[in-house]
């Protein structure tokens, strides 16, 4: 069974093809500056090959239409009828979508409705869907939402105190983010602990430059960090997080920001940019060994906020079976995850420094034997776990 995964941006397309039976990817894609003049395509074949082509792309049609000539040429396929099924990764669903959903008509009316709770991501999602139906309409597409794990958190969890008319007019709730990849960590950390998914409860931290912490019992997401948009919850590249909502009252009375300042400045400007200049998180740690104050605190500041979480969800669980760092910063920063878990005693918490130090790609136990708590590094996969809802959807329409 072949199945292909779609990631549309605005201007951009990743796309990768998975064997199923083997749980294998066959080729991994790239499109880049649609629109432009020296627009790129580039394929990277399992073989090791690479394949690049640089040519004026107009639309997202037009690369589609190209990478699936090359695809044909470097004999991947042979036409986009052999694929069983197209998987699309999708933004928002809001709470149209707690699963992935063969896409109709009526699956991309509410897409669009949701253009407004995701207006820079939703809108491309939907033009890679139409140019897959459009050059492959014989085959299965489905849309694999990253606020759909996040559906089962409880109203009293995803509710904001505002007038409720807000929530029912305009939707203003908590829908959380990167649930895909909490999803397909919190699967493997299952397995890790040879226990079925409906029994673990767990912490589950998505660090890269964008970062979110979900709290899930019993295998579902009862609480996350992130919220209506992905600015709430941890510090991030350039994204502050958690902050006091008056602040932006205050600058605009006495800088005269507007809207788009006050958006522009928490999504673009803050997080660990704010503080230190950077986002990159191994520049700053390089900065920090060179003395640097502000780099310093960023990292600080960018652990503490972790901790917090760590603790408030360990609070809501009760019992937690095991904490999984996940995402760039999860996956590679042992400093990081070693910080993040400083002094957790108390709540069972007990990082082994030695295997934490060991640098790998394989999920992994980084706790002593006699933690209560496992904590697990476990590397995400979100197109492979796209390609694995997808498939699921193709043979239930099949049975």
């Amino acid at each position: 069974m072949k199945i292909l995964v779609l990631n549309s941006g605005s201007s951009s397309v990743k796309f990768q093809i998975f064997q199923m039976q083997e749980v294998k990817s066959i080729v991994t894609g790239l499109i880049e500056q649609i629109g432009e003049e020296s627009s790129t395509i580039t394929l990277k074949l399992n073989s090791g090959k690479v394949v690049t082509r640089i040519q004026k792309i107009a639309d997202h049609i037009a690369g589609l239409d190209i990478t699936r000539s090359l695809l044909i040429e470097e004999k991947v396929i042979e036409s986009l009828d052999e694929l069983d099924g197209i998987g699309h990764r999708v933004v928002h669903g809001g709470e149209h979508f707690s699963q992935a959903a063969y896409i109709n008509e009526s699956v991309m009316q509410k897409i669009e409705k949701l253009i407004p709770l995701a207006p820079l991501h939703n809108p491309a999602n939907l033009d890679g869907i139409k140019v897959a139906l459009k050059l492959s309409p014989n085959v299965p597409n489905v849309a694999v939402f990253d606020t759909a794990f996040h559906q089962s958190i409880p109203d009293y969890a995803y509710m904001y105190a505002l007038p409720y008319h807000l929530y029912e007019n305009q939707g203003v709730r908590k829908y959380g983010f990167h649930g895909t990849s909490h999803h397909f960590v919190s699967l493997e950390a299952a397995k890790l602990l040879n226990k079925p998914l409906s029994s673990l409860n767990a912490i589950t931290l998505h660090l890269g430059n964008g970062g979110s912490a979900t709290a899930i019992e019993n295998g579902k997401s009862i609480d996350t960090s992130m919220g209506l948009t992905p600015l709430e919850g941890l510090i991030m590249g350039t994204r502050s997080g958690d902050i006091d909502p008056a602040i932006l009252f205050y600058l605009s009375r006495t800088k005269g920001y507007s809207i788009d300042d006050l958006d522009r400045l928490l999504n673009k400007e803050s997080g660990l940019k704010g503080i230190c200049g950077a986002n990159d998180m191994r520049q700053i740690i390089d900065m920090a060994e060179d003395g640097d104050k502000k780099a310093i605190l960023a990292l600080e500041m960018f652990n503490y906020r972790i901790k917090k979480y760590i603790g408030s969800y360990s609070a809501i669980l009760g019992h937690v079976d095991c904490i999984v760092f996940t995402g760039g910063i999860g996956e590679n920063d042992d400093m990081a995850r070693a910080n993040c878990c400083k002094n957790l005693e108390n709540l069972g918490i007990q990082l082994d420094l030695e295997k934490n130090a060991i640098r790998s790609k394989e999920a992994r136990d980084i706790s002593l034997p006699q933690s209560r708590v496992k904590v697990f590094v476990i590397p995400t996969n979100e197109e492979l776990a796209i390609a694995q809802q997808t498939q699921k959807v193709v043979q239930d329409m099949r049975m």
